[in-house]
């Protein structure tokens, strides 16, 4: 028997985050998107709920209860609020996740004891390169043996850079072979510079130069890591594209139910009626998909295939959704005023992230 109802605790998981948003999040999404950060005190609140932290393994210092599906759960609410800031404060993922399931033991207290620590830590991943021709199995970005350390040359972009992380997850090619390496941000040859995006501002991303950086052999993560992190990557960025169409669709349906045309609700016009149908009716697909790849995660199942069609449709059904929300609310949708500008530019990265558009 299929069940798509979360659990109890999951469901409790959702009301907590949801709270958090709604108090939170909601309130500060403008004021960050002007700003072009999220403030410290936002993403401290966020880290004593332990939203990443708890699925760590208890060994390493998190909850050890950690869920694909509910790690998507937990996505979307904040997406919902707002995307930029969902993404800040899941980032220490980016490199925890990967250390936990491939690293070396060496690397455990460092990476994931400043993750998991009593103050919030980001977390870095380099995986975007660019070039028209991008592939994650297959990056431009070299590694090279020298002795028992290893070189990294190349160039990354798109690659989350909040101010106070410490290491990068950064894949390069080796002896042909798509690898990971953790990298400090801070080691000799390594240059960053702030991107100016057209979404996600508050979101901060760097353009990475990487010219002869050298780290130890420990910094090697093992095989397969790539791959979990392109799949587990995906189905991350699936779920936010859904919170973003979700978040589209419920400020496009309350304006319609308040604002009024010849003395009736606008919601009440089958043109907007119909469009507002439709945009819940693709949500609730897009969302099906993502819940499907994670679903597979946690039943150990390879879910590259799953993941890649959710992050496919997600980002098409954001794109649609938010611009269609524009559409709803009319003149009113295309000024700072009101949020459908905001949450359409933020939507419109999720067809470049990865170079999904091309794949």
């Amino acid at each position: 028997m299929i069940d798509f109802s979360p659990t109890e605790e999951q469901q409790l998981i959702v009301e907590t985050v949801r709270q958090f948003v709604e108090n939170e999040v909601r309130p500060l999404a403008r004021e960050c998107d002007e700003a072009g950060s999220v403030p410290a005190a936002l993403l401290a609140s966020a880290h004593e709920l332990g939203l990443v932290a708890n699925a760590f393994p208890e060994s390493q210092g998190g909850g050890g209860e950690r869920s694909a599906v509910t790690g998507v759960l937990i996505a979307e609410e904040l997406a919902r609020g707002d995307a930029a800031i969902a993404l800040a404060i899941l980032s220490p993922g980016l490199c925890g996740f990967p250390v936990a399931d491939f690293g070396d033991p060496a690397l455990h207290d460092g990476v994931i004891g400043a993750l998991t620590g009593s103050s919030f830590t980001p977390g870095s991943l380099a995986l975007v390169e660019p070039r028209f021709d991008h592939d994650p199995f297959a990056p431009k970005t070299t590694a090279t043996a020298d002795g028992g350390d290893y070189v990294i040359s190349g160039e990354k972009c798109f690659v989350p850079w909040l101010a106070g992380g410490e290491h990068v997850v950064v894949t390069a090619s080796l002896d042909g072979a798509a690898r990971a390496f953790v990298v400090e941000r801070s080691a000799a040859g390594l240059k960053a510079e702030r991107e100016q995006n057209m979404g996600l501002q508050a979101f901060e991303t760097a353009e990475l130069r990487l010219d002869g950086v050298r780290v130890p052999g420990t910094a090697l993560l093992a095989e397969g890591a790539v791959r979990d992190i392109v799949t587990r990557g995906r189905a991350a960025l699936a779920t936010v594209a859904v919170g973003i169409a979700q978040a589209s669709f419920e400020v496009a349906r309350d304006y319609a139910k308040e604002r009024h045309a010849f003395g009736v609700p606008i919601a009440s016009k089958q043109a907007i009626a119909f469009k507002l149908a439709d945009m819940s009716i693709e949500i609730d697909g897009a969302r099906l998909l993502a819940w499907e790849a994670a679903a597979r995660l946690d039943a150990g199942e390879d879910a590259l295939r799953e993941a890649t069609l959710a992050c496919q449709q997600a980002a098409r059904v954001a794109l649609q959704v938010s611009d269609g929300s524009v559409q709803v609310f009319g003149g009113h949708g295309y000024i700072r005023d009101y949020l459908p500008e905001m949450h359409l530019r933020n939507a419109r990265g999720f067809t470049s992230f990865e170079a999904l558009a091309l794949i």
